[in-house]
């Protein structure tokens, strides 16, 4: 079934990068029905933190019994990954189905091929969706927002988790430059939800304003305490919520909890209320693949999908607080329009091993170049070869760290009980 001619065309659109703008979406959405239109939605943009939001949200209002939809992106295995109901991700013979079937109507609608690959996921996930009677949906940015694919709906609640540097080919060389595509999807008396700070926060209010969407600002509006590792006090602007745990490891998980929080307060006067309960349920028992995961002990491996600075100096500010005593050993594998001389000074402070390396995608940077940038780094051209070699350094008391790109993580998960 996964060798299908199909599914092989549909990722075959990767190839085409990214095309930003709405026509393509637009046409194809039409061309089905326009399925977004059947349920409420909440959108979730910003530089980090988006799909941790993302699932804390999904989690939350499935556990309510309201039927939810999470679309997110991109996935680490199956392609399946990105669309789920009530927690479920979609079975890959029903992806297939859909898929045929929404082809089928694009050509027979005469829609021009021009569209890519988050054009298609895009909207095989508003038609999936609706096919599965869900209630509200939550939806993540793809890449920027304005031109997003994801930026033809209109939600109950925009969420923008902060901003940062990244995809600066496609957003822009400055923060205000990013921040404004990213507040591009701030809509007409939507509710905003942010934890941007300074010029980014600046750009936010400013477009919030002209759009009139009420903004709620973490820090200011709502805020949170660290109680200790993983527990933490919430302050909402309605709500109290004591000695939270929340199932996800960082004190950045921290901040994007209260983000979802605050949402989930603001959905309450759109008719979605979450009990106390539930949301405590939601935060103890969510998970999240790739996200300072642990899937090995002795040694402990960790897998973090740190693909930008700001998520590098998250990765770091955890690794330092963690594991001040234990040996590290890196594992780094990175896309090429990152600030990979960035990330590499951050990791060169924490790590005693480097191990650059190439996971099997043809946006990902070369190996000699990494090698370059940290000269001390032990070289591979590929995530087996640098597990292995990660292998060959370690010892059961270390800590050994996949990072730099979600796809080095993805491809790394699916070896890891091969190797250790």
């Amino acid at each position: 079934m996964k060798d299908s001619p199909l599914i092989d065309h549909i990722l075959g659109l990767e190839k085409r990068g990214m095309l930003f703008g709405l026509e393509n979406i637009r046409s194809i959405l039409e061309a089905i029905g326009n399925p977004e239109k059947s349920f409420e939605k909440i959108h979730v943009g910003g530089t980090n933190g988006k799909g941790s939001v993302t699932k804390i949200l999904s989690s939350a209002l499935s556990l309510q019994g309201f039927r939810t939809g999470r679309y997110t992106s991109p996935h680490l295995h199956s392609i399946t990954e990105r669309f789920s109901v009530n927690e479920r991700d979609v079975r890959m013979e029903d992806f297939l189905k859909i898929s045929e079937e929404i082809w089928k109507k694009i050509e027979d609608k005469g829609v021009k091929k021009s569209f890519s690959f988050f054009d298609f996921t895009t909207a095989f996930a508003f038609e999936y969706f609706s096919r599965e009677s869900v209630k509200i949906a939550v939806i993540e940015v793809g890449l920027g927002g304005r031109l997003d694919s994801t930026n033809v709906i209109r939600p109950l609640v925009t969420i923008i988790t902060n901003v940062s540097y990244d995809h600066m080919d496609y957003l822009g060389n400055s923060l205000q430059s990013i921040a404004k595509e990213k507040a591009g999807i701030i809509k007409e008396n939507v509710p905003v939800v942010t934890g941007a700070r300074g010029i980014p926060l600046r750009i936010i209010r400013e477009v919030a304003s002209e759009k009139k969407a009420p903004l709620h600002v973490l820090g200011e509006d709502f805020s949170f305490e660290k109680v200790e590792e993983k527990l933490m006090n919430y302050k909402g602007e309605k709500k109290r919520l004591p000695n939270l745990y929340v199932n996800l490891s960082g004190d950045h998980q921290l901040s994007n909890t209260s983000l979802a929080l605050c949402a989930l307060e603001i959905l309450e006067d759109f008719g979605f209320p979450v009990e106390e309960s539930k949301i405590r349920e939601a935060l103890s028992n969510v998970e999240w693949m790739g996200r300072l995961e642990v899937v090995k002990e002795r040694p402990k491996i960790i897998l973090d999908g740190a693909h930008n600075v700001d998520g590098m100096r998250s990765l770091t500010d955890y690794i330092k607080k963690s594991f001040r005593k234990r040996r590290v050993i890196c594992v780094f594998g990175v896309m090429k329009d990152k600030d990979y001389r960035g990330m590499a000074k951050l990791l060169s402070s924490w790590a005693k091993h480097v191990i650059v390396t190439k996971p099997s995608m043809e946006r990902a940077l070369d190996v000699e170049t990494l090698k370059n940038v940290i000269p001390y780094a032990h070289g591979t051209e590929t995530v087996k070869e640098a597990l292995l070699k990660a292998k060959e350094l370690s010892d059961e008391e270390d800590i050994i760290v996949v990072t730099g790109s979600l796809f080095t993580v993805g491809e790394a998960r699916t070896l890891i009980n091969e190797i250790f």
